[in-house]
Parts: structure tokens; C-alpha cells; sequence
């Protein structure tokens, strides 16, 4: 089987773990790196000493290549529209890491063009591939929960503090994803608010009611390194400079918010999204008359589990009663390497991933713009339309 050729944009710490895996995958021939920083190039090729691979700080050196069928993004969220964009219609298939990009229009257009060019567009929400997550949506399909209540996720530790996004857009994508799987439901209406306490130009400890959609206008991406701070070309880079004075301008920015999301048949979801908590958390619950399920990722033994047991009447008091604890087996299989696998599937049968799909990476797009609508408004409830 001929492998498939592919070039990753980006060698920091997120594009680090694509380049691996493609690097090792059986199905896939790493063509070429693209990172603007040469140092940035010097690490990955000592890490994995990658014989053969082109390593360019320039796409126009490498975009012609004859080998070249697939390209993966893990770029600055703002540099995505013109990356994937220019890559699609080389003819190019796309994975791009979340959020597609930072604008909903842009994201419909992208989906729009994967279509025209019968290109594969995928959007790389991990999260959505984690064994654990894809146990749960079994789960709660299957209506062993009954009626379901609600639900809320924490998603909080110290850092890494972002200078041109607030903590909503840095986090709040993961747990909104899962809601949206599990339910198979997109949320009608949504609120948000939060606070500010770490300074930045001057501001601190100010409600977050003034801040919104213009300030979401920075990189949402995953970021480690300064290989995954700026952009490929010399055009690209104004644009990202250009954005960046944007968004720096639009002080301050939350390092707190709480995320309501509302469901058509009523179910809520409260989230908690915090870059300045030493608790660190990565939990979301599904809450239901026939018991809890929790998806725990900090606990790697037992990421999943159902908490049962219901309150019994007598007289005038309730009483805990029937409390039991359910634990899944759950796979160890690292996610971002199901993403991979999934990627290159979806190229050797020319189907789209419906799972992560560009239409659900505009979806989500959509729904965190609402969110900053909301913020900017003081908590003031918006519609999803």
C-alpha cells in the first residue's frame, strides 16, 4: 500500500507530536517540515533525526512538491484561513488543529472549498477520539442514565496564561465538544461570564463583563514553543502582527469564566474554565435521575465511571440510599494518534471523518463567538442560530 505523503506546518509543541507520529506511521511518508524558525527545525530533526525530510522556514520552497498529498496544521489559529485555504486548492488534503479558525464565515468557506476540490478537511479535536469519551457517548445513548438533568466540567490549573485569548477560548472548546457528542445535540442558547485578576496593561481583579468577540480574535490554538508563535510566510506573519496589536488592544482579558450552555430539550451544561487555579481539573459529568457519569482524565487508571444512587422519603427528611460506583475499561490508546489514523482513513477512502469534520470545527466556532457575544454583554443570554 503506497503511504501517504504529508508536510507538517508548525514544529512546536503541538506540531512535535504530529511530526512523530506521522514519522513512525506505517501509512504515511513525511515529506517535509515547515516552521519559520530554523532552530525550531534543528530540534525535530535531533529529536528524531529525521533522514529524507525536507525542513524548510518557507512553504513556497516545499509547496510543489510531487509527493505532497496531505498537509497538517498545527499553526496559530489565525494564520489557519489562508493556510488551509491555499492548501486545499493546491489540492491538498487538510487536518488543522482546533479551532479551524477564528471566524465563522472563513470556517464555512473552508468546509465549502474541501467540497468543491473533493478534499478531506478535518479538524483535530482530540477529545473527541479519546476512548474514554467515545465509552461515555455509549453510554449516555443507550438511556441507562434516565432522564438526564444536566451537566457541568472543571477544566483549570496554573497557566499557561494566554496574552491574546482569554481562558474561554483557550479552553472551553474540549469540554463544549463532548457536551455536543454525547447529547448529539448543538446547545440553542448560550451565556458566559468571568473575572480578571492577573495584570496585564494595568487591569486587575475587574469583572469580565466587557470583553467579547474582538478579543477572541488571537490564536486559540495549542501553543508550547515559539515554533508555534507565528506563521509561515512573510505575508501571513503582517496578518498575524497585524491581528495580535488587535486583540492586545482589547484588555483585559478573563482568566475566569463560567460557561452556560442550553439545550433545545432543556438540559444544561455549566463549565468551569480557570488558568489560575493550582487544582488542576480535566472532569465533566453527565448528571441523570439513574446516576452520575464522570469522565475523569487526571485519573488515568479510571478515566470513566458511573456514581449511582438516589435519595429516599421518609417523613420529612431524604435519605442517601442504593450508592454504588460503576468503572469502564477503557483503552490506553493515545487519542491524537487515533486522529492520525483516522486522517489518513479518510484520504485512502475518500469519506469524510463526520465525527470531526470541518462543518463540526465551524459548529464549535460558532458557538464560542456566541460565548464572547455573551461576555462582552455582562452574561447576557445569546442564541445559537
Amino acid at each position: 500500500m503506497k503511504k501517504i505523503g504529508i508536510v507538517v506546518f508548525g514544529a512546536g509543541r503541538w506540531g512535535t507530536n504530529l511530526i512523530r507520529i506521522f514519522w513512525e506511521h506505517p501509512n504515511a511518508h513525511l515529506v517535509g517540515v515547515v516552521d519559520p524558525h530554523p532552530e525550531c527545525l534543528a530540534t525535530v530533526q535531533e529529536r528524531f533525526v529525521l533522514n529524507g525530510v525536507v525542513l524548510a522556514t518557507d512553504w513556497e520552497s516545499l509547496r510543489a512538491h510531487p509527493e505532497i498529498e496531505a498537509v497538517a496544521i498545527a499553526t496559530p489559529a489565525v494564520t489557519h484561513y489562508h493556510l488551509i485555504a491555499d492548501a486545499l486548492r493546491q489540492g491538498y488534503h487538510v487536518l488543522a488543529e482546533k479551532p479551524l479558525t477564528l471566524d465563522v464565515a472563513e470556517c464555512l468557506e473552508l468546509c465549502q472549498i474541501a467540497e468543491q476540490e473533493k478534499r478531506q478537511l478535518m479538524v483535530d479535536h482530540t477529545y473527541l477520539f479519546h476512548p474514554a469519551v467515545k465509552r461515555g457517548k455509549e453510554v449516555v445513548q443507550s438511556g441507562c442514565l434516565g432522564e438526564l438533568r444536566y451537566g457541568y466540567a472543571a477544566r483549570t490549573h496554573l497557566g499557561p496564561v494566554r496574552y491574546d485569548v482569554d481562558a474561554m477560548w483557550d479552553l472551553a472548546i474540549h469540554d463544549i465538544a463532548i457536551f455536543n457528542n454525547w447529547l448529539e445535540q448543538l446547545p440553542v442558547q448560550v451565556q458566559a461570564v468571568g473575572r480578571v485578576w492577573l495584570p496585564r496593561d494595568g487591569e486587575m481583579g475587574r469583572d469580565k463583563g466587557d470583553k467579547g468577540d474582538k478579543g477572541d480574535k488571537g490564536d486559540k490554538g495549542d501553543k508550547g514553543d515559539k515554533g508555534d508563535e507565528e506563521n509561515i510566510s512573510n505575508n501571513q506573519k503582517q496578518i498575524t502582527n497585524n491581528q495580535q496589536q488587535t486583540t492586545n488592544s482589547q484588555q483585559p482579558l478573563a482568566d475566569l469564566v463560567q460557561v452556560t450552555l442550553t439545550y433545545a430539550n432543556g438540559f444544561q451544561a455549566f463549565i468551569h474554565l480557570c488558568w489560575l487555579n493550582p487544582d488542576k481539573q480535566r472532569r465533566l459529568t453527565i448528571v441523570g435521575e439513574q446516576g452520575s457519569l464522570i469522565f475523569n482524565e487526571m485519573d488515568t487508571q479510571e478515566p470513566l465511571s458511573i456514581q449511582r444512587g438516589y435519595l429516599e422519603q421518609q417523613g420529612n427528611q431524604f435519605t442517601p440510599t442504593g450508592q454504588s460506583r460503576e468503572v469502564f475499561a477503557i483503552e490506553s490508546t493515545p487519542p491524537l494518534g487515533l486522529v492520525c489514523d483516522r486522517f489518513l482513513h479518510n484520504i485512502r477512502t475518500a469519506q469524510p471523518s463526520n465525527l470531526s469534520s470541518g462543518w463540526v470545527g465551524a459548529q464549535l466556532v460558532k458557538i464560542l463567538t456566541c460565548l464572547s457575544q455573551s461576555l462582552q454583554q455582562g452574561g447576557h443570554p445569546i442564541t445559537v442560530r
